[in-house]
């Protein structure tokens, strides 16, 4: 047999295996979601907008009925908008049911309910009771293990992580990842479905966090050590970055746009799960927030106060201060994704994608690693050391050898 030949039927093969993942391929695939909040109402948009039919369950028949008005409602707009010209027909796609048996069709079901392992666990063991053999189940978990939750299923091959953003109908980036057990043909049509459906997928090893809420957390965590220490007031560091580093929100404003119930959750997860490392250790600023209900912009008042007539401080525009503050938490960004690449979370070009599409910086960090120097950033993350000599502020080891060998971080 000839070496093109070869390639072509090697080729078919491959693709074959893609397309017998999932039970139907493409747009004739019904998709099966758990839960109808915010999240679980974006992700039944965009399936619907590719094209699928879409089942939507929830056990809170007013939720289902708050998710059934909202996705009428943005779809007649965005028709009005003239961004789509098929309202009714997409609208059509929908189902809502408070059943999980409505789930019995589907070649993918994507869970998107509470943050608890537990629970999470306990929907898939009763889902996989009701979805064929060949049914895919995924989560969208932000930062819990897919291995665990797989472990739930009689058959934890089928599942896998499918990580949406918030507003998952805007949001481009979608991080795959799959468990140890998740079969190797699944990453593959995981990768080809999300394209059809207009993502920007990138692949992440199941480590807490996974990338961009791993690699992102010195943009709060750093942030909030500088205003705790007194260096600088939270305007003024907000200032700092937007101003100075080019980022679209200061920490704090987004964090009180995230809210508090959900980024500090986040990360006192991630601080847990990495066995309590303290580069991603949670402050009591943001706890003390939870605790008081002061959750952000949908309470009314977080690190801002956002009640009718109030006005936000005003920042001190010191470029020294600021140019300080911005090169701290950024050596403390770059620090992180050298080691997720060092320690092959994912590869360079998926990092550099996850953190410029899913939470929008200015260039991947890497790339501002090579135009700065990592000499530069390791000097900084040793003085910090030095200075504090927490384990916080240790340099990534492919930072130090790319440094010491005067060599670009890739």
């Amino acid at each position: 047999m000839c070496s093109i030949t070869k390639e072509i039927i090697d080729r078919d093969f491959i693709k074959a295996l893609r397309l017998s993942v999932f039970a139907v391929k493409s747009n004739n695939m019904i998709i099966g979601i758990i839960g109808s909040g915010a999240m679980g109402a974006g992700i039944a948009q965009v399936a619907a907008m590719a094209g699928h039919k879409v089942v939507v369950y929830d056990n809170n028949t007013a939720a289902l009925d708050k998710a059934k008005n909202s996705l009428t409602a943005t779809l007649q707009k965005l028709q009005e908008k003239r961004k789509i010209a098929n309202a009714a027909e997409i609208i059509g796609r929908f189902s809502f049911a408070n059943d999980v048996a409505a789930f019995a069709g589907c070649g993918l079901v994507i869970e998107a309910i509470v943050e608890k392992l537990e629970i999470k666990k306990a929907v898939f063991t009763e889902v996989e009771k009701v979805v064929s053999a060949d049914c895919v189940l995924a989560s969208n978990t932000s930062s819990l293990s897919i291995t665990s939750i797989a472990a739930a299923c009689k058959n934890p091959s089928r599942v896998i992580g499918l990580h949406f953003f918030n507003p998952a109908p805007v949001m481009a980036l979608v991080e795959i990842i799959p468990a140890i057990q998740t079969k190797s043909t699944l990453v593959p049509a995981a990768v080809d479905l999300m394209k059809e459906w207009g993502k920007t997928p990138v692949i992440a090893k199941d480590t807490p966090g996974f990338i961009v809420n791993r690699v992102a957390r010195p943009f709060y965590g750093e942030a909030i050590r500088i205003y705790e220490e007194g260096i600088a007031d939270m305007a003024t560091i907000d200032w700092a970055m937007t101003e100075i580093g080019g980022f679209r929100m200061g920490p704090f404003t987004l964090m009180d746009y995230i809210g508090h119930d959900v980024n500090y959750v986040v990360t006192e997860t991630v601080f847990q799960s990495f066995f309590y490392d303290p580069r991603y250790k949670p402050s009591f600023s943001q706890k003390r927030l939870l605790e008081a209900g002061w959750l952000g912009r949908k309470s009314g008042k977080g690190f801002y106060n956002y009640a009718e007539g109030s006005t936000l401080p005003e920042p001190n525009k010191d470029m020294v201060l600021g140019t300080e503050i911005f090169e701290r938490i950024l050596a403390m960004l770059i620090n992180e994704a050298a080691d997720a690449l060092y320690l092959n979370i994912a590869s360079a070009n998926d990092l550099e994608i996850a953190m410029t599409k899913g939470v929008n910086y200015p260039k991947g960090l890497l790339q501002w690693c090579n135009e700065w120097g990592p000499d530069k950033c390791l000097e900084k993350l040793d003085n910090l050391y030095h200075l504090y000599h927490e384990d916080r502020y240790r340099a990534s080891a492919l930072l130090r050898k790319q440094a010491m060998g005067n060599k670009k971080i890739v």
